[in-house]
This record gives C-alpha cells, sequence and structure tokens, in this order.
C-alpha cells in the first residue's frame, strides 16, 4: 500500500523557517519532519511513498537524491572522481517525487497522483505532523468497516500546559498536554480509489468539499487515536518536538 504525502504548502506560518525551504524539510532533531513521518509508516511495514510537491519541490527533490551519499561516509578520488561509498545501510524505502503545482490545493494534489497510485487502496497523510498512531491497526480497521475513507481523529494538544497539585505546591507542569477537547481531522487518512471521483479538480480543498461529500455519503469512518498527536504550525510548535526528540522522549520515534 502507498503513502501520500502532502508536501507542497507554503508554511506560511513557520515563515522565519520556510523562506528557503518547504515545511516538510524544517529539522526536527537534524532531520526533515517529512524523515521523521515516513519513518513512522516504515516501522509498520509501509515503506513505498508518493510525495507531492509543490513550492520549493527541489529542495525535496535534492534532498532524496543525494540521501545515500550524504547519509553515508564516502571516499573520493579526486584524481579519477571516483567516490566510494562505504557502510550503505540506510531505509529500503522507494520514493516517488512529483511535482504538483506550486498553487495546488490539498485535493488537486491527491487528484493529480491519481495514475501513480492506481487501483489499490493508499493512505495519505500531511508533511508537517507525527504521531505515535498505530498504523497497522488503523489500516486494518479500515478494511474492517469496508467504507471509502477513514481519517484518523485526535484529541487537539490543549493550548495552554497543565498543573498538577499537592494542596498548594506544583508537583508537575506538562507542556501542552493532549487533553483538548472534542476530535479534529489529523490526517493519517486510509482511501480507496473511488475517493479520486469525490475531488474536482486543483481548486479543490480535501478537507472540505471531498470530505463533507463522504461524510453524507456515510463513506467516512473515524479512526479515533487517543494517543500522541502534533502538528508543527508554528516556531513554538518546532521547539517543542526539538525539546521531545533531544530528550530522548519522543512519542513518534516507533522505529
Amino acid at each position: 500500500m502507498k503513502t501520500i504525502l502532502l508536501a507542497g504548502g507554503l508554511g506560511t506560518r513557520l515563515a522565519e523557517e520556510t523562506t528557503l525551504i518547504p515545511k516538510p524539510m524544517v529539522e526536527i532533531g537534524g532531520k526533515p519532519i517529512l524523515w521523521h513521518i515516513m519513518n513512522m509508516y516504515a516501522a509498520h511495514g509501509f515503506d513505498e511513498f508518493v510525495v507531492a510537491l509543490g513550492y520549493k519541490s527541489e529542495v525535496v527533490k535534492n534532498y532524496f537524491l543525494n540521501f545515500y551519499s550524504v547519509n553515508n561516509d564516502l571516499t573520493v578520488d579526486l584524481a579519477t572522481g571516483g567516490v566510494t561509498v562505504h557502510d550503505g545501510r540506510q531505509p529500503a524505502w522507494k520514493v516517488h517525487l512529483v511535482d504538483t503545482g506550486a498553487a495546488t490545493d490539498t485535493g488537486g494534489r491527491v487528484l493529480r497522483l491519481r495514475k501513480w497510485i492506481g487501483d489499490e487502496p493508499f493512505m495519505m497523510t500531511y508533511g508537517d505532523g507525527v504521531s505515535n498512531v498505530d498504523i497497522r491497526k488503523l489500516v486494518a480497521f479500515h478494511k474492517a468497516h469496508g467504507k471509502l475513507a477513514t481519517v484518523t481523529a485526535v484529541r487537539p494538544p490543549s493550548r495552554f500546559g497543565g498543573i498538577r497539585f499537592n494542596g498548594d505546591a506544583v508537583t508537575e507542569f506538562e507542556e501542552k498536554p493532549q487533553t483538548g477537547e472534542g476530535w479534529i481531522n489529523g490526517g493519517f487518512f486510509v482511501l480507496e480509489p473511488a475517493v479520486f471521483d469525490y475531488i474536482a479538480g486543483d481548486t479543490t480543498i480535501f478537507e472540505r468539499d471531498p470530505l463533507e461529500k463522504l461524510a453524507r455519503a456515510g463513506q467516512l469512518m473515524a479512526y479515533r487515536h487517543e494517543g500522541f498527536w502534533q502538528p508543527m504550525d508554528t516556531i513554538r510548535e518546532k521547539k517543542l518536538l526539538e525539546h521531545l526528540w533531544d530528550s530522548k522522549a519522543a512519542p513518534w520515534k516507533v522505529w
């Protein structure tokens, strides 16, 4: 099963980071957040990706074109130009990098990848959020209900830190606990190819008309994930993810 990764947006709320690179290439722990997301899927056995590119697509292409050499030790023979790669142990992923237009909306990007997906079920998520969702259980849930689409519903992180007390003394302060009210779209979709028929064209926002029509038709199911989920929409959220990674307490590191 292939996984579509939406990696073409402008990332305007992360303008400090995205002037020169697309948002999915913003680094957490020295690696692009896109790399983290791909590792999450690969850890559950899903290692073929179709990356929907747009804004500064060349940055993503160059990253993967040079991935093997950059992530291994090299010997360069300057007399001949020969290069020997040492070690060579890297993930066995297959990565399709597809330009889907600089101004294309989310639904349009998915539709443009129709020929890359074919007639098989596929997964899709955003290139700027991490989670410890169990991808295998998500896929099993989708196959069991027989509908066209599954969205992972998550609890939004609360806006403020949580405080626990012993009398008046603070015993614990938790930064942005996963206790937000209600459920929201957390990405991590599983979709049947018939979903393409719900997308009109480049200007279609996937989260609006297609999902609304699927819901009205009784074809959209929710996989409720009570665990960790965190987008990277702001510098503050980037710093939170950096802190979790640096403290070796990153919940999404399941590999």
